[in-house]
């Protein structure tokens, strides 16, 4: 029995070993990105509900961008409070802000998929780059950094969305690690001609990508998913890129409770049922292979089978994982989290199979 467990655990640090190097290695080691600015119109698309205080910290940063020629697409989708307000006083002053209203209707009650859809189809530009009404960007050449990567066949960027520092907050270490490795995953599986996800916090498309895939008609009755199951279906090896620039990158506030963290990460991995079976599957095994390692590791310790070798092979596994992990947090200015990696990576899995359990008997609340 333990010498199964031993040739199992084998098993799955070589498999560990290929996502790490091989596959994560593609970001990870990748060469730094460089600028090659593009003047292309831009329409920056923006979609809240019931966001008044965000959205006034949001929209002066947007206005400031340093990019010639660029239009600003503020949906609100039937906010109750201050919301609709907050955008007219803004689009009264500046010419480039253009305003979408989302009534409530019965078919698509709460739906951020069609409110998005509407803003799309009013966008001036066919560059469309979306963040959320809760986010900030990094620089003021935000669109001029994320825009430098379109070329005349990548018509699709995928950016990263990051959260803010904490101090003193282990939840907060724990948030930014698993958006880190999130990143990490989308990223190398992107260069690796797979791309499989997106953030609607940080992205961007040609609209002519939006069409050829019928928006989001496919999956329309799915409330999650404007983001990462729109990439799923639309994103191929010769029409996506990415861009890990510093100037890039946008900030959002994290969850100060577990119990929203917990509620939130229900809501985004709910979507990853619908994903291409490739996806579906090397997601899974990755996820499989971080449980069964620890699991085996902790069999095998407390009946010292083979101790001195299995302790040798735990410190190659994290040796590896350190390294690719490590190099991709300094590409993403997330290096603090790497201090506590052992000890986040042990509470993560565990919460993502707790998040499995919990979205296996109840469905995760969605858009607001």
């Amino acid at each position: 029995m333990l010498l199964t467990v031993f040739c199992l655990f084998i098993v799955v640090v070589v498999v560990q070993f290929l996502y790490y190097i091989v596959v994560f290695g593609k970001f990870s080691f990748a060469k730094p990105q460089t600028i090659t600015p593009k003047r292309i119109p831009v329409s920056v698309v923006v979609c809240a509900k019931n966001e008044e205080e965000n959205v006034r910290k949001l929209i002066p940063l947007l206005i400031d961008q340093n990019f010639p020629q660029f239009e600003i697409v503020l949906i609100d989708d039937a906010s109750s409070d201050s919301t609709l307000e907050i955008f007219e006083e803004y689009a009264k002053i500046h010419s480039n802000i253009k305003l979408v209203k989302v009534e409530n209707n019965e078919a698509f009650w709460g739906n951020k998929k069609y409110a998005l859809t509407l803003g799309i189809k009013a966008a001036k530009h066919d560059y469309l780059l979306f963040t959320d009404a809760d986010c900030v960007p990094s620089s003021k050449d935000w669109i001029a950094t994320m825009s430098s990567q379109f070329t005349a066949e990548r018509t699709i960027v995928l950016g990263y969305g990051a959260y803010e520092k904490i101090g003193g907050s282990f939840l907060n270490k724990i948030i930014r690690f698993e958006t880190l490795l999130t990143a990490l995953q989308y990223f190398s599986w992107a260069k690796m001609g797979k791309p499989y996800m997106g953030i609607g916090r940080n992205l961007a498309y040609k609209r002519d990508e939006f069409f050829k895939v019928r928006g989001f008609i496919d999956h329309m009755k799915i409330r999650s998913g404007d983001d990462d199951l729109f990439i799923n279906q639309a994103a191929e090896a010769k029409n996506t890129t990415i861009c890990f620039l510093p100037e890039s990158f946008t900030y959002s506030k994290p969850k100060k409770t577990f119990k929203e963290w917990f509620i939130q990460k229900r809501r985004h991995l709910s979507t990853a049922n619908y994903y291409k079976l490739f996806d579906k599957n090397q997601l899974g095994l990755f996820y499989l292979s971080q449980l069964l390692f620890i699991v085996a590791a902790i069999i095998l310790l407390s009946f010292q089978f083979q101790w001195i070798s299995v302790l040798s092979i735990i410190g190659f596994r994290y040796i590896f994982s350190w390294i690719a992990v490590g190099f991709a947090a300094g590409k993403l200015k997330e290096k603090d989290v790497m201090y506590w990696f052992p000890i986040i990576e042990f509470f993560l899995v565990f919460i993502q199979l707790n998040v499995f359990v919990s979205n296996t008997f109840s469905k995760p609340v969605h858009w607001k």
